[in-house]
């Protein structure tokens, strides 16, 4: 006989984790940022819902890096998947 937990572990393996959802988002507007020169590397999702990436090639340093980190990658996120709280960009 199983136990509660287990049970509960069997039910959210059908579930797409955070982390799986979160990357298939950065997946989908990966060719946006790739189209200016740019990249993106996911490095963590914390438990609060943060999002980490790393941004590569032209985004580093770009002026405008800030607001597509805000403005294009957030959003994005932040509207497909509720439970993501925030995104920061990490060196």
């Amino acid at each position: 006989m199983s136990s509660p937990a287990e049970s509960q572990g069997a039910e959210n393996a059908s579930e797409p984790s955070l982390e799986r959802r979160v990357r298939e988002v950065l997946e989908m507007i990966r060719p946006a940022i790739q189209s200016d020169g740019g990249d993106l590397e996911l490095v963590d999702v914390s438990a609060e819902g943060v999002v980490s990436v790393r941004l590569h090639g032209a985004c580093v340093g770009c002026p405008s890096a800030n607001m597509t980190l805000q403005m294009g990658i957030e959003r994005n996120l932040r509207d497909r998947i509720p439970e993501v709280t925030g995104v920061r960009a990490v060196p």
